[in-house]
């Protein structure tokens, strides 16, 4: 390919930053699971159970920042954290971190962007799910539960006790539950890997700096908003949102347009919310997505009046 042209940029683009993220969550996925071995999600039913509200919301958010539980596995979790009458706000609290934040995210967000982003993503990331979480107990969304969670839940007697086994694991064991932890979740996100790079890919060698800048690098005030909309239909998880993110602002778009764009595709898409249809009702979902938009919204407008 001929050097500097449009292909040839997103080609170099495409396999540098796919070779590099690839290896990286080989090395630091396996180093990540012999730390979090033995984590379990009855034991985090355990931690969130009949804790105080206001820490609740914290603990809530910070399981959902270190486990990686994606949108499917998040419905099962749910549902047996409304059984266990553990409240709602902690439960979307956890829900609503989970989808941004995890191990995996932080890698790349650290490899691509550094320390100061990741940090301010991490921030952002559970600073939403703890304020969602508490608006929810304000508004007693528990109502707007599907039926027969909602009446799981405010006719069940005293919270139930949760127990958990703590097996004590050795080296070994260690090492096998990483090996298998690290393939395991390999094969699940290698092909969203690829997808981000590609679409970051194209970004950064087809679409001219001057088109995202009259559109979305001005800082716009009406930039951010359109940006959250445009995010909805896709369908990317935190994994394959970060080298998008990395696209976009090499391209020039401010950080606050990024990060609600970003966000957006990660929590709000249309299939996480199809899914999520199991146990919560329109209004329910309506009311995440409104709360989402705006708080998405409000940040991009603040971090685009900083300077950073």
């Amino acid at each position: 390919m001929t050097p500097g042209t449009r292909a040839a940029e997103g080609f170099h683009f495409f396999v540098e930053d796919t070779t590099k993220i690839l290896f990286l969550l080989s090395l630091l996925i396996y180093a990540i699971a012999l730390v979090r071995a033995g984590l379990n999600p009855e034991k985090v039913r355990y931690y969130l159970h009949d804790k105080n509200r206001y820490a609740g919301y914290f603990l809530g958010s910070t399981f959902g920042a270190i486990t990686p539980f994606c949108s499917c596995s998040s419905i099962p979790l749910f549902m047996g954290f409304v059984s266990a009458r553990i409240p709602l706000g902690v439960t979307m609290a956890f829900l609503l971190t989970s989808p941004m934040i995890n191990e995996i995210a932080v890698v790349l967000l650290g490899s691509l962007l550094g320390i100061k982003f990741t940090v301010m993503y991490v921030i952002i990331g559970m600073s939403v799910g703890i304020l969602g979480g508490f608006l929810i107990d304000l508004f007693k969304a528990e109502r707007w539960l599907v039926p027969f969670l909602a009446k799981r839940y405010l006719e069940s007697g005293p919270a139930e006790d949760i127990s958990y086994e703590n097996i004590a694991m050795s080296l070994q064991e260690r090492h096998e539950f990483a090996k298998d932890e690290a393939v395991t979740i390999f094969k699940r996100i290698w092909k969203w890997v690829i997808i981000g790079v590609g679409i970051g890919a194209f970004i950064h060698g087809f679409i001219p700096e001057s088109w995202v800048h009259d559109h979305l690098g001005a800082g716009q005030w009406w930039s951010v908003p359109v940006a959250s909309l445009m995010a909805i239909p896709m369908y990317v998880n935190s994994t394959s949102i970060i080298p998008i993110m990395n696209s976009l602002l090499t391209k020039g778009v401010p950080l606050g347009t990024t990060l609600a764009f970003c966000m957006s595709a990660v929590v709000v898409s249309l299939p996480e919310f199809m899914m999520l249809k199991q146990v919560m009702s329109y209004r329910l979902l309506a009311w995440m997505a409104a709360y989402l938009l705006t708080a998405f919204c409000l940040l991009g407008w603040f971090f685009n009046a900083m300077t950073f």
